[in-house]
């Protein structure tokens, strides 16, 4: 048996930003146990429960499955113990993997290297036994594989989520640093947005958080587009079980009622994008889209705001960023009165040029950025 046959334990990859919204999310979903560590949360989970996090995880990235876990001081040791799976269990000759490595503070100190001989091992193993091997594609494997070796202990995982859960599969087209889908949900679970009243990006970009926001309300699965699952590769794998899992969240799917979700930006490429991402998703023609400088906007009162205004040299000149956001804090105090704002800054200095008072702010990494989400409330 492998490890997570044994204990029913699986490795949630969280960003760290989102972890304690993620520990909720699991709990929400079934997991039980759940144990955050330094790059993600532990968790235990029976099979429907580990297919149901897969399918509507909304903050995890990746669902990791422990094969072994043993000590590991050299090359030749993970070599040997790789060697022992079956891996004919969990792949065929005519399928694909890949296997994507993390070391630190180890004996071992190159994590390509050490993936590298992961998969000499797997390819050995299959080169007794029939004289054939399976290919590697580093690009779209069919299969998974995780390597992680830290103070000099390794776990060999499979990966049952199949690759990134963040590619939800409705963008379509995006403009340049689009906001990574997981953490726009992070960003409007924050928001405890429960379309009780109408919600508004006055700088929706690509139009992520508009996607999410849609996806929160209608409970439409994260995974509702994902092709196949890793889990389904495992030996246990339990095709009723994940059927009945999906059937029971795709019911629970609900209409987005007119008037509940708009978004706008200065830029008609913006919107164009905006229109094409949403429209890929059920429901996503009842979004508002317009191309529109938000100071000529009429505003929103007694909504939710929620946006990610431009930041960093790349989108502008500092002077003039500077100025937008001055005119953001403008446009919420004038236009937006008994609305709550929710505006992630991706660089922590422009929150003093907004000009209004916080009633919170939370941390939230995202792309090497050490940003936070500001909650504003307006009177």
């Amino acid at each position: 048996m492998y490890e997570y046959q044994i204990t029913n334990s699986f490795f949630a990859q969280i960003a760290d930003g989102i972890k304690e919204q993620g520990a909720q999310e699991l709990s929400e979903l079934g997991a039980t146990a759940i144990s955050p560590e330094y790059s993600g949360i532990h968790f235990n989970a029976g099979k429907e429960t580990l297919y149901r996090i897969n399918y509507a995880t909304r903050l995890a990235s990746k669902i990791l499955a422990p094969l072994v876990f043993f000590n590991c001081r050299s090359t030749d040791q993970l070599y040997k113990k790789a060697r022992q799976i079956n891996w004919t269990e969990f792949i065929s000759e005519e399928e694909t993997f890949a296997v994507f490595g993390n070391v630190s503070n180890s004996q071992i100190n190159n994590s390509h290297y050490a993936s590298l001989c992961l998969k000499d091992a797997i390819v050995d193993s299959f080169r007794e036994v029939s004289g054939k091997r399976p290919d590697v594609d580093t690009r779209t494997p069919d299969i998974w594989l995780n390597l992680y070796i830290r103070k000099d202990k390794a776990v060999i995982s499979l990966d049952t989520s199949g690759g990134s859960l963040h590619r939800r599969g409705y963008r379509k087209d995006a403009l340049s640093a689009p906001m990574q889908e997981t953490v726009a949900a992070a960003i409007i679970r924050y928001s405890q947005w429960d379309g009780s009243v109408p919600l508004y990006d006055p700088m929706c970009g690509s139009g992520t958080l508009l996607c999410e926001a849609l996806m929160h309300y209608c409970k439409i699965p994260s995974g509702i587009f994902r092709k196949r699952f890793g889990f389904e590769f495992l030996p246990d794998y339990d095709k009723s079980a994940w059927r009945k899992v999906k059937k029971q969240l795709d019911r629970q799917i609900r209409e987005l009622p007119d008037g509940y979700i708009a978004g706008s930006d200065l830029s008609r490429k913006a919107v164009e994008i905006s229109r094409i991402n949403t429209r890929s998703l059920q429901y996503g023609e009842k979004i508002r889209l317009q191309a529109l400088d938000f100071r000529e906007s009429k505003g929103l009162n007694n909504g939710v705001i929620i946006t990610n205004p431009p930041y960093g040299i790349r989108m502008g000149k500092r002077q003039e960023l500077y100025l937008l956001y001055k005119a953001l804090g403008d446009f919420l105090k004038q236009k937006c009165t008994g609305s709550t704002a929710y505006i992630y800054f991706g660089e922590r200095e422009f929150i003093k040029k907004i000009g209004l008072k916080a009633t919170w702010k939370k941390p939230l990494k995202t792309g090497g950025l050490d940003g936070r989400l500001v909650k504003y409330e307006l009177f």
